[in-house]
């Protein structure tokens, strides 16, 4: 029984909002539920969330499949020095009244390293370098144009990272050659060491944790099954992605080592601005210029928007310059609904007058008895 630190500090039950003894249906409902609910991508910049989102992914990875919810119940029953005591019983692993514990080292400060998810002897020898590693997180940059960012798109990003060797496939071995399983550990990784009561399990020596050993390496990546080249990647980039922020792609990072996992790729977005409109959350922002009659008088106006259409605004009389009117829907539209197009009015003051234009507003500047200026005078 692989003891891990995590099994005995975390009641994943409780994480996952299930009883102890729900079944695996239940289970992965309530996963689901939480993943989408906190999932990084509809909460963008929010650093609570994502630790939210890896807290249930782990605890899913353990009571979800069943071999490990096993185990990790009954490492919780347990506790984390059951072995300890002796209570074992005859059934116990590693022999009568005895447990197994994975350690990467010898010496007791290796057992309890391993067992409170510390490399044995300041994280030296095969504990801190065998077994499966989890590949590097991959950063890149994608600059979008205003509209592709509003209504999201796929695209194809160029870069140069870690992939998996191209020339053996990403098994480490020369063309034409195939790695083959290590006769220390029979292809496990892992060697057992009996000491009485307790069955240590440490890191094979002979492939490092790996299960095989490759007798001709690659000539390309030496053996260590990646290269360092260029590599086209398709991304999903969500609608209403704002500028400067990071898209994280799962899975499509630099690959893991030894049969472990791949890293994420982390897509950090700039977005260029639009020549008319801005932006605000998800709402769009635009501004309109209005004739002085128009304000004056109130009007029916058309208004552009994002995607080329015009819709119609209604000015009630006596607008004034600078006010902000409100269209519903005609925003930014995300998986969490469609924002607003705020319209400011701008009152234009032409720079030339016509004859006819120039009577009219003398005509009405002799009309007008009161100046806006007066409600000032008293200040």
């Amino acid at each position: 029984m692989a003891a891990q630190r995590d099994w005995y500090e975390k009641d994943y039950y409780k994480i996952l909002g299930v009883a102890a003894d729900a079944d695996a249906k239940a289970i992965t409902k309530a996963y689901r539920k939480l993943a989408r609910d906190s999932h990084p991508d509809t909460h963008p910049g929010d650093s609570k969330a994502e630790e939210r989102f890896k807290e249930v992914s782990s605890a899913y990875d353990v009571v979800g499949d069943e071999a490990k919810r096993k185990e990790y119940d009954e490492v919780r029953r347990l506790g984390p020095m059951a072995g300890f005591g002796g209570q074992g019983g005859a059934g116990a692993p590693g022999g009568p009244g005895g447990f197994n514990f994975n350690v990467g080292g010898d010496g007791l400060g290796d057992i309890l390293g391993q067992m409170f998810g510390r490399g044995g002897r300041g994280g030296r020898g095969p504990s801190a370098s065998a077994g499966p590693k989890r590949g590097a997180d991959v950063e890149a940059t994608l600059t979008l144009d205003f509209v592709d960012a509003a209504k999201g798109l796929t695209t194809t990003l160029y870069l140069t990272s870690d992939a998996q060797c191209t020339t053996c496939g990403g098994n480490g071995a020369k063309p034409g050659t195939q790695p083959r399983v290590c006769s220390q550990c029979g292809g496990r990784g892992v060697v057992d060491d009996n000491q009485g009561m307790f069955s240590f399990s440490a890191p094979c020596r002979g492939c490092g944790g790996a299960g095989v050993v490759v007798d001709q390496p690659c000539p390309t990546c030496h053996g260590s099954r990646v290269e360092h080249r260029p590599r086209e990647v398709q991304a999903r980039i969500p609608a209403g992605v704002a500028d400067g922020q990071k898209i994280r792609l799962r899975g499509r990072g630099a690959p893991g080592r030894s049969g472990g996992p791949a890293g994420d790729l982390i897509v950090e977005c700039h977005v260029t601005p639009h020549p008319r409109f801005g932006r605000k959350g998800h709402d769009l922002t635009v501004h309109v210029p209005i004739t002085f009659a128009e304000a004056a008088l109130g009007s029916e106006i058309q208004v552009p928007t994002l995607d080329g259409s015009l819709v119609t605004l209604r000015l009630r009389p006596g607008t004034q310059s600078g006010s902000r009117h409100r269209v519903k829907g005609k925003g930014l539209e995300t998986a969490k609904g469609a924002g607003d197009l705020i319209v400011t009015t701008d009152v234009h003051v032409p720079g030339h007058l016509t004859p006819e234009q120039r009577a009219a507003i003398e005509a009405l500047a002799a009309a007008t008895t009161v100046s806006p200026r007066d409600d000032t005078k008293g200040a």
